[in-house]
């Protein structure tokens, strides 16, 4: 990308973030997790979503001398990084076995509470890790105020 475009990408994600708290990390991953468990278009939303936290991530390492040689990969050793991957994990593998169930023409019902239950599974993992995520930025950043105390 051109300096301009990082640039644009980076403050047009910083303004979207700019007012968030536990609640909109939960709500802004959720959106993501439950596009993913949608068959077949669940895999296509993860690949997009991977590719987009690409790009900011590189907008905000290329303006950042304090990122500039941190790996993008390094988030997903964060707790809630791992708790963010196994949720879309399991939302892609279900994802999968729908679409799977969906051709094969299979009685796609007796999937109907296996499913249910990775959601609520995927909405736990997501709250857990939003609240972890939330305390990790307000304590690195100095922020005594957490908008929402648990």
């Amino acid at each position: 990308m051109s300096g301009s475009e990082v640039n644009e990408l980076k403050n047009r994600f910083m303004d979207q973030i700019k007012d968030i708290d536990q609640i909109g990390i939960f709500i802004n991953n959720a959106k993501i997790a439950l596009g993913m468990f949608v068959p077949f278009l669940g895999v296509g939303l993860g690949i997009f979503s991977g590719f987009s936290t690409g790009m900011v991530f590189n907008a905000i390492a290329a303006t950042s001398a304090n990122l500039n040689d941190v790996s993008p990969l390094l988030i997903l050793i964060t707790p809630f990084g791992l708790m963010e991957i196994v949720a879309y994990g399991l939302a892609i593998s279900r994802s999968g076995m729908l679409f799977y169930s969906l051709l094969k023409r299979k009685y796609w019902r007796e999937y109907l509470l296996s499913t249910l239950v990775e959601i609520g599974v995927v909405v736990i993992l997501l709250l857990s890790g939003a609240i972890i995520e939330w305390e990790m930025i307000t304590r690195l950043n100095g922020l005594s105020d957490t908008r929402i105390s648990i």
